[in-house]
């Protein structure tokens, strides 16, 4: 069966009700995990750089192997020749297709991309109006070097402020706040990890909820894509992830009249494919996800785009080219391989869905949102359409980030979900290349 084909009959499988859902499994392939990572390894210590003979055959046998994993045949286009990542992947966000891949279950640390599964795991408990004064205690234990936004003890923050400051600015500091606030570090660990099994990305193991570099803290290309497809299916994931710039509370100060006075500051989103840089521009269609870097890690980098209605997920791990922003620019080589050849390329696997997703699929967009921020599509409806996402507190750039062009992404309404592996992105905004 061609792809086309094979697409067209897997979305042609419908069912309406959760009890339907409940009543059918999904097909998804029997989870083999690689080794669990030695928790001795030092975090200062380079990754090797040969990937392991044994790795994860989670998402299909291919992906398992070591190398570049692609089905080229008449009418593909061929990869891009210069692509130095150690690990890469292109999926098709919504059917779970794994279009082409390099050393996708290698595990490797994961820089503050790991800020997806802790968004994932966190951003559902609190409501984003709910607010928390900064105590010394709840910025302990970061890393030196650590990327920070710039919180202030004693401080008041809301959460809405402290999730821009995790996406934005990738801030450390941020994240340490919503942990406490999580009852601590070490729970929102365990949860973290937690999750990662749900989501079967058998790869991971957390040891930081930040990302910084620490003993045994390791994830895959494979399982940073599965972060990115859950994380997407909450409207305030992807509110933040694809918002360039925003204003975030300053320091409390007396002015030169000795007026108490609070001044907000800008701050920017360090994803150059959303908010582009002095040699990169931004991506046509870009919409997301999260950047990394650290010294073990290297560059990291998950990002989402959406072209002729079709919605690509890529991730790239640490590029051996010395470039600026290289991460990027490889990612983009990806994206455009991608869309070009979407609907011709046989998939060399596929991105496995939760182990609950049978029991949670009946209103996928509704899943662990928090104060009343969740999608919802009404029971007569056939698709719901998003113009536009607003801002709290006069952000700049927020949800409307990049202007929007063509149509939506289709809902599915209500309880309807596809069989089998596929898991729609509900209201992804469509974009294109011009800067705000």
């Amino acid at each position: 069966m061609s792809a086309p084909q094979k697409k067209t009959a897997g979305r042609s499988l419908l069912v309406t009700s959760a009890a339907a859902l409940s009543s059918l499994a999904l097909t998804a392939p029997v989870a083999l995990a690689a080794p669990s990572p030695s928790p001795s390894a030092s975090p200062s210590a380079s990754p090797s750089a040969t990937p392991p003979a044994n790795m994860s055959t989670v998402g299909g046998s291919r992906l398992g192997q070591a190398g570049t994993q692609v089905n080229l045949a008449s009418g593909v286009p061929v990869l891009p020749k210069d692509i130095t990542a150690r690990s890469w992947i292109v999926t098709d966000a919504e059917s779970g297709d794994v279009l082409a891949a390099h050393n996708a279950h290698w595990r490797l640390p994961p820089a503050s991309t790991m800020k997806m599964l802790f968004a994932d795991t966190v951003l559902p408990k609190f409501a984003k109006t709910e607010k928390h004064k900064v105590v010394p205690s709840d910025l302990a234990g970061m890393g030196a070097g650590s990327s920070l936004v710039g919180i202030k003890e004693g401080e008041t923050y809301t959460v809405h402020d402290l999730w821009l400051g995790v996406f934005l600015r990738s801030g450390n500091d941020a994240v340490r706040v919503l942990s406490a606030m999580n009852k601590g570090v070490a729970k929102t660990v365990t949860e973290m990890n937690e999750h990662a099994e749900e989501l079967q990305a058998l790869d991971t193991h957390v040891v930081s909820p930040d990302g910084y570099d620490a003993p045994g803290q390791v994830s895959s290309a494979y399982d940073l894509t599965l972060f990115a497809r859950s994380g997407l299916q909450k409207k305030d994931f992807r509110e933040y992830c694809s918002t360039v710039t925003a204003k975030f509370p300053g320091e409390t100060k007396k002015d030169k009249k000795g007026k108490t006075v609070r001044k907000p500051f800008e701050i920017q989103n360090t994803n150059r494919l959303l908010s582009g840089d002095y040699d990169i521009s931004q991506y046509q269609g870009i919409a997301g996800v999260k950047n990394g870097n650290t010294t073990n890690a290297g560059a990291t980098f998950t990002g989402v785009a959406e072209r002729n209605g079709r919605v690509l997920l890529v991730t790239v791990m640490n590029p051996s080219k010395e470039g600026h922003n290289e991460v990027y620019k490889e990612t983009a080589k990806l994206f455009d391989w991608g869309f070009k050849a979407a609907g011709k390329v046989q998939p060399v696997g596929e991105l496995v869905p939760p182990k609950g997703a049978a029991q949670s699929s009946a209103q996928p967009g509704d899943a662990g949102e928090a104060g009343g921020s969740g999608d919802s599509a009404g029971s007569g409806a056939s698709a719901k359409h998003v113009a536009s996402a607003t801002a709290d507190g006069g952000s700049r750039g927020m949800g409307t980030a990049i202007a929007i062009t063509g149509g939506l992404l289709v809902l599915l309404a209500g309880a309807a979900f596809l069989v089998n592996r596929r898991w729609p992105l509900p209201d992804l905004v469509r974009r294109r290349s011009s800067r705000p």
